[in-house]
């Protein structure tokens, strides 16, 4: 699976999120950026985001993923 197609399917899935990806294959770290998925624990976020992962992870197109959050003004400030 490509990062680009990690990126357009959370972005479609998850409402109000910015989804940035590195990595390739089967591999990827994604700095996801929602002011919404902030406001939630961090367990929850993660569930959010697996769930709309799992078909992917379950027939091995992904193997590895780390995540990191932002609120939209953590993201434009870390620069």
């Amino acid at each position: 699976m490509q990062g680009v197609a990690v990126k357009e399917l959370l972005e479609q899935k998850l409402d109000n999120t910015q989804v940035e990806v590195e990595g390739e294959g089967c591999n990827f770290q994604l700095n996801i950026i929602s002011d919404d998925l902030s406001a939630l624990s961090p367990v929850k976020r993660q569930q959010q985001v697996y769930a709309v992962l799992n078909p992917w992870i379950a027939d091995g197109s992904i193997h590895a993923v780390t995540m990191k959050f932002y609120t939209r003004t953590a993201w434009a400030e870390r620069s």
